[in-house]
């Protein structure tokens, strides 16, 4: 469990670095998604090809597999949304909502139990949000947008947790993001006939921030929390990367003075957020053979 823990907290933080990169990148979101799945992609077929980790898999374990990634792809596409039409901070804090809708779809999907305690963690990140922001109506479409996030990402945990029983982590990992850049590929004239953008190429920084947020914030962080999720349930797992927001906001503040647009609450709902991680991983320590096995 120690070991989860670390991989966990380790992909965290550098899921806290996705926010600021795709607010650095110019890229309207869709393109933003489409070249990082594709560096990913790329990168990863020839690092697992060469450790010998990639694997053939039959259609029927490719499909389930699949439209997982799709649902990746989705999330992302979401999150860079809000990000792009709201701000770094508003993108990145609603993403802890993913919680929320973790401790409501895992009982549904799995047909389990509803956690009382699940729920009442979720509603102590939500009181959070809502002093943050109070939905700042200047803020309504990223706000929808970073909702609409946080639900794909709470569905994709839970998807994710019954593929790893079964099939190894890198294998998976690959099959998901591939399938997940060609299907955004195939609605991708659509999806730029609709929002048009003046060039399809990356700049030079572009470039260089696209790397870094598909080597890093992309291979080296779901690998980790694949990993941890072996041993750690999907509502911990999403409930830690509640987290995220900390590290995101921290940068946002120095990078792009994004405090100039928070109100007097916000440090009050951040400590909602990062005390609802706390008493989990407090209720996690106490009972590791019932949370990191029931879901």
């Amino acid at each position: 469990m120690k070991k989860a823990f670390l991989e966990l907290h380790l992909s965290v933080f550098l899921a806290g670095f996705t926010g600021i990169l795709g607010k650095l990148i110019t890229l309207n979101e869709g393109m933003l998604v489409w070249y990082r799945l594709l560096i990913t992609c790329i990168s990863m077929y020839f690092l697992f090809r060469y450790q010998g980790a990639l694997k053939k898999l039959p259609w029927k374990d490719i499909i389930p597999i699949g439209s997982t990634g799709v649902i990746v792809a989705l999330h992302w596409l979401f999150f860079y949304g809000s990000i792009k039409y709201a701000n770094v901070s508003i993108g990145v804090v609603c993403f802890s909502l993913t919680s929320l809708f973790t401790a409501i779809f895992d009982p549904l999907i799995n047909r389990r139990r509803f956690d009382t305690v699940e729920m009442l963690l979720s509603m102590l990140t939500l009181a959070g949000i809502l002093l943050i922001f109070h939905f700042d109506t200047q803020y309504r479409t990223g706000i929808i947008l970073g909702i609409i996030s946080a639900m794909f990402a709470a569905l994709f945990t839970v998807f994710n947790k019954r593929l790893i029983k079964r099939f190894d982590t890198k294998t998976i990992t690959f099959y998901e993001l591939t399938t997940g850049l060609a299907v955004l590929s195939v609605f991708a004239p659509l999806y730029l006939h609709l929002f048009p953008v003046a060039s399809l190429l990356p700049s030079t920084m572009d470039w260089l921030y696209l790397l870094i947020l598909s080597w890093a914030c992309t291979i080296c962080m779901y690998l980790l929390s694949m990993s941890a999720l072996k041993k750690i349930s999907p509502f911990t797992v999403n409930l830690c990367f509640n987290l995220e927001p900390v590290y995101s906001i921290i940068l946002a503040f120095a990078i792009f003075h994004e405090n100039k647009y928070l109100n007097t609450a916000f440090y009050g709902g951040l400590a909602c957020i990062i005390l609802s991680v706390v008493l989990q991983m407090v209720r996690v320590s106490r009972h590791p053979e019932t949370l990191s096995t029931a879901h």
